[in-house]
């Protein structure tokens, strides 16, 4: 895949989850607006967060990184039959695993809410409320994960849309649910939980027309003797340790946060979602597309394409996520204050939501960096690597996080896990260059230094701009989105028009060589 194709693919990869992303921050609007940011949104966002981890270990992270590759390797050198035999004995042994993990998770509810939220013993209601929407919610796992892997299977085969637009049907079954069902649940938080349940069916029905249509609709098989499930297994086995060591931090975030004032764990999941929607856009965009490329680089023993096409996505990624790591830093509060600043979220939770959402913006250009870094070690079957490099940043941010949490609070727990980011990114970029992986390619450092010219200009404008133009935020909704639309534009209209004088092109991106 050249890289004009390559940036066909990520505008189109961009272009689904941008929708899921705004969709999304309408499902959050709602959210906020109706059930706020009290103990029962903070059971609620528990009850999600666990199997919404346990998906991002055995489907979206740990899986994908094993899958794909050797997916790629049967689709480029087997035959088509040959890779339906390995897919169904792959998806037979995923269903039979996420199958015990759902029987557990709803079966030990209590116990895993006494682990994961310790904090919450100490009111009896709220942590009766986390289980009661934890058994609702835990089915998801099972259905996302299976949707997570045809969506692996449609990006080998080059069908990027489909998969980036699923996300976008749990969004809208938020909304459907918000708007049309909260009443008919007791209590109310319930419908996020049947929301999510729903949701997570939905999207695994939405993409099974689109792998039948390339043929690679097979029944599920289970056969633990089948060598190809055990090549998968091997290279799993670490890769769950690795994608484990990132959640097992974010679990350990939440246990301390269940400590800290009610609504903490509230604040911390508004921002994060603030923060999902440059590294959904950009960062899981560029990994889904990077990966089943390099993998075919790799399998191909191409060492020059891969370099470039590293290259390319780290380019890529300055260009556009160093802004708006400075960009969200500081329209924070004009953001937090247009899109939650709605019914029971009050001026306390904007102030809250604040510091975390700054906190959190530190790290985005490591959490973006580090989805094209990772496919670098994944894509050539290397998992251990990076399991290394995940020990070292767990230890790193339990650090912080002790350090942090005293002075700062929850906004203490978002700075550790951003700076955690910001490591991982670092480390894995310098052990590539150092075994040659990565080479970056002539110009870079005048490609940076012209780049951090344009974000200087940006800042500037965009504080003048607050601070001269009449913005009012704290009007009726539709004036705080006209304000907001404009500082948007101002501040991006002020950078690529900088670019553009210092002698950027978008062809640039769409070259093999820089």
């Amino acid at each position: 895949m050249t890289h004009k194709s390559l940036l066909k693919s990520l505008l189109n990869v961009s272009g689904m989850t941008l929708i899921s992303r705004v969709v999304g921050f309408l499902r959050d609007m709602l959210t906020a607006q109706y059930f706020g940011a009290g103990f029962a949104t903070d059971a609620f966002n528990v009850a999600f967060k666990l199997p919404n981890l346990l998906r991002r270990i055995f489907a979206e992270g740990a899986f994908s990184q094993a899958f794909v590759p050797v997916l790629a390797e049967y689709k480029t050198i087997r035959s088509h039959q040959d890779t339906r035999e390995f897919v169904s004995y792959v998806m037979g042994l995923l269903a039979f695993v996420l199958i015990i993990i759902t029987l557990i998770g709803i079966v030990f509810a209590s116990i895993v809410i006494l682990i994961t939220a310790p904090g919450f013993t100490d009111d009896i209601q709220k942590f009766n409320l986390t289980i009661e929407l934890l058994r609702v919610t835990f089915p998801y796992i099972l259905f996302i994960s299976l949707a997570s892997m045809i969506g692996g299977i449609l990006n080998t085969w080059g069908i990027f849309s489909i998969p980036s637009f699923t996300p976008t049907i749990l969004n809208l079954s938020f909304i459907t649910f918000i708007i049309f069902f909260r009443n008919h649940f007791h209590p109310s938080i319930l419908t996020l939980a049947w929301a999510t349940f729903c949701g997570g069916g939905l999207q695994l029905a939405f993409q099974i027309p689109f792998l039948k249509k390339i043929d690679m609709l097979v029944f599920p098989k289970l056969d633990f003797k089948n060598k190809a499930v055990w090549r998968v297994i091997k290279l799993m086995g670490p890769a769950i340790f690795a994608v484990s060591i990132a959640q097992i931090s974010m679990v350990i975030n939440t246990i301390y946060a269940s400590f800290l004032p009610s609504g903490s764990i509230s604040w911390m999941y508004y921002a994060d979602r603030l923060m999902e929607f440059p590294t959904g856009v950009l960062g899981v965009a560029l990994g889904t597309i990077l990966l089943p490329s390099l993998s075919k680089h790799a399998s191909s023993g191409n060492v020059e394409d891969f370099s470039q096409t590293m290259d390319w996505g780290v380019r890529l990624c300055l260009l556009l996520a160093l802004p708006a790591t400075f960009g969200i830093a500081l329209i924070a509060r004009p953001l937090t204050m247009t899109l939650f600043m709605h019914g029971k979220f009050n001026l306390l939770d904007v102030d809250m939501t604040e510091r975390a959402l700054i906190a959190y913006a530190i790290g985005l250009l490591g959490l973006i960096l580090v989805k094209v870094f990772g496919p670098g070690f994944y894509a050539r079957q290397d998992i251990k690597t990076p399991v290394k490099v995940a020990i070292f940043v767990l230890i790193c941010t339990q650090v912080m996080n002790l350090a942090f949490i005293g002075p700062l609070k929850h906004a203490g727990l978002a700075l550790s896990i951003a700076l955690g980011a910001c490591i991982n990114a670092s480390v894995l970029c310098y052990l590539l260059i150092k075994r040659g992986i990565y080479i970056p390619n002539q110009g870079f450092k005048d490609f940076l230094f012209r780049l951090l010219i344009a974000i200087a200009i940006m800042i500037i404008v965009t504080i003048l701009s607050l601070k001269f133009l009449p913005f009012n935020f704290s009007g009726p909704t539709y004036i705080r989105f006209c304000f907001l639309t404009v500082l948007v534009i101002i501040a991006v209209s002020s950078y690529f028009i900088s670019l553009f004088a210092l002698g950027f092109r978008i062809k640039d991106f769409s070259r093999l060589k820089h």
